[in-house]
């Protein structure tokens, strides 16, 4: 089994994401081969907080066509991302300049 640190990537920051964190959600960028179960148990083990519910989202790779062969290439790789629900009343410190 892959460590705590090795399951959480990064932190996800998008508009979307921080418009979330005001609803206790939280998004990270987690490894490919990854469970609801690991990513609950990472977040409570590092973060000290007590997590609700997790949703796993396998994100698409952004893909485009060349101009003159007509190929397609990819622009950017695709990831797992998690999105982590926290009970009332709890944050997660690395988000708090983000609200």
């Amino acid at each position: 089994m892959a460590t705590y640190y090795e399951i959480l990537r990064r932190p996800l920051i998008t508009e979307k994401s921080s418009r979330q964190s005001g609803l206790n959600q939280y998004s990270f960028v987690v490894a490919d081969s990854v469970t609801r179960t690991q990513v609950k148990d990472a977040i409570e083990t590092i973060y000290d907080v007590e997590v609700t519910r997790v949703n796993i989202i396998n994100v698409p790779a952004k893909r485009s066509r060349r101009l003159r062969s007509r190929r397609m290439s990819i622009r950017k790789p695709a990831f797992k991302k998690a999105v982590v629900t926290l009970a009332e009343g709890q944050t997660l410190p690395i988000f708090e300049g983000v609200q």
